[in-house]
């Protein structure tokens, strides 16, 4: 039996970018569980990074964590990977820590980087939605995916919709590329939690709607707003919980936040903040709907983590919700305010009563597929495995 390939990966801190850490946290909990023995993590991160928030990765079995000033957010490898075609501190690292493959994401380290190198696309939102975008941040994703094409990297993406985007926008990139679609099983002390208790401490009504997105201007948390003054016009109480931290340039959250008191909005729009994930996951297991509105996803974590509970969805109108719940789920054009009001009366007219729902029939497989795409892709790379699809 050959040994595991050590996979060396980038910290994503949560304050940065909640979804790339949980996709991490996620990925090796399900690798552990579903693929022991065939890759071992080690996961790369500044001497500045939160050792509690690290923790969350030294725990996992399978995962070593190393930090190293090279990756430190002040310290960019770029100009030496751009000019020189490596990053020679990254580099270094990665071969006193025994690396075989490198999982690059948001970060390119060089196309002399002497070890096989798999780069993921999470999405390419700044082709579709380039105006969200400076003009200095869309060069630096398209610079960076530009680079890592060039340098025949394995392109691993997170979705069809991405995939088909992918190819759309370099429809003369040859690289091997890879579908890998993830999937979501929180662990057992995540689940803890009395979501009653959750929903008391926030001082929510026993129907609510949930939407835990970031405040990234792409989420288009302002339609929500809409939704909810039309209900109110029409004297139907509604109450989204919303959390998720103010990522953007706080400007955009403040506008956001400025707008729900001017309207009056206060008791419909419930911004919790920056909660625990054990809270996140006790209001999804409890609300009537998860709502995402977004304008573009590469693949939603919220929509997972609802699918794994079998929590009813009303979300936006996009060629990837509709990929990842099967079309099981109501849906809205961006724009159509109306639309989800009507959907909001509709799920509150039931008056269910307030439910626990437990992890679903369907979680297993899906994890497990996800471990499986994950390692197939990562072997190929490594040329240990030949096998395509």
């Amino acid at each position: 039996m050959s040994l595991p390939l050590r996979v060396g990966f980038t910290f994503i801190p949560p304050r940065l970018h909640a979804g790339g850490f949980n996709y991490l946290r996620n990925l090796f909990v399900a690798l552990h569980r579903y693929r022991p023995g065939e890759l071992e993590a080690v996961v790369f991160a500044g001497l500045s990074d939160d050792d509690n928030d690290l923790a969350t990765f030294a725990g996992i079995p399978g995962v070593e964590v190393v930090k190293r000033r090279a990756f430190e957010r002040d310290h960019s490898g770029l100009t030496s990977a751009l000019v020189a075609g490596i990053d020679f501190a990254a580099a270094a690292a990665f071969r006193s820590a025994g690396v075989d493959v490198v999982f690059e994401h948001a970060r390119f380290f060089g196309w002399r980087l002497p070890l096989p190198a798999v780069s993921w696309f999470p999405d390419l939102q700044h082709r579709s939605l380039p105006h969200l975008f400076s003009r200095a941040a869309w060069w630096r994703r398209e610079i960076g995916f530009r680079m890592q094409l060039a340098s025949g990297r394995s392109i691993v993406l997170s979705s069809k919709s991405a995939l088909d985007d992918c190819r759309q926008f370099y429809p003369r990139a040859g690289n091997q590329m890879s579908v890998v679609r993830f999937a979501s099983r929180p662990t057992d002390d995540l689940l803890a939690v009395n979501p009653h208790g959750i929903i008391r401490l926030y001082d929510l009504p026993e129907q609510y709607f949930y939407l835990p997105n970031q405040f990234w201007r792409h989420k288009n948390h302002k339609l929500v707003l809409n939704a909810l003054a039309l209900l109110a016009n029409r004297g139907i109480k509604a109450v989204v919980a919303v959390s998720g931290g103010p990522d953007e340039p706080p400007d955009y959250f403040k506008a956001i936040m400025r707008e729900v008191e001017e309207r009056g909005l206060r008791e419909n729009f419930r911004y919790l903040g920056m909660i625990p994930l054990d809270h996140v996951y006790a209001l999804l297991r409890s609300c009537t709907a998860l709502i995402n509105p977004s304008r573009f996803e590469g693949w939603s974590t919220t929509v997972e983590e609802a699918k794994s509970f079998e929590v009813p969805m009303i979300v936006s109108n996009l060629a990837v919700h509709r990929e990842q719940t099967g079309g099981a789920a109501l849906f809205f054009d961006v724009d159509d305010a109306a639309a989800l009001a009507g959907y909001l009366a509709e799920a509150l007219s039931t008056d269910e009563p307030l439910r626990v729902r437990q992890l679903g029939s369907s979680v297993e497989a899906r994890v497990a597929k996800f471990a499986e795409d994950f390692t197939d892709a990562i072997k190929r790379a490594a040329g240990r495995d030949s096998a395509s699809f």
